[in-house]
């Protein structure tokens, strides 16, 4: 199961919906659910998807690696900065799901923070079935 979504630069993408899409097309009841995004400067998170917090995100990321931070790799491609927020932030996160539901609290989404440019980006989505 994968799902493809174009990008842009310092927007949060909300994924909940296309993966829960992918869950209810297939016969998949209980077990845990990994998304992987295999790219190394995109940030895949469990959060909130409001203005203001989404707002937040993009304002702490750019105090934990500046976009013009004198990175070392800025000298190769100009995008240490998301690189290392991505490193640092994670782009794997797990998510239980029971009876074909993903089991996720009151207010998190399963978001994607684009850190580097527009770009095409793909998801991997692994189902471990369990009781």
């Amino acid at each position: 199961m994968d799902i493809t979504l174009t990008t842009r630069k310092n927007q949060i993408y909300d994924l909940t919906e296309q993966i829960h899409q992918r869950l209810s097309n297939r016969d998949l009841k209980n077990g845990l659910l990994n998304i992987f995004a295999p790219h190394a400067t995109g940030i895949l998170f469990l959060g909130e998807n409001e203005a203001g917090i989404n707002s937040d995100y993009l304002k702490f990321m750019e105090k934990i690696a500046p976009e013009r931070g004198g990175w070392a790799h800025d000298k190769i491609d100009n995008n240490a900065h998301a690189h290392l927020r991505s490193a640092f932030m994670g782009t794997s996160p797990n998510v239980p799901v029971r009876d074909g539901k993903l089991q996720l609290g009151t207010w998190q989404k399963i978001l994607f923070a684009e850190t580097d440019g527009d770009r095409e980006r793909k998801f991997i989505l692994t189902f471990i079935e369990g009781t």
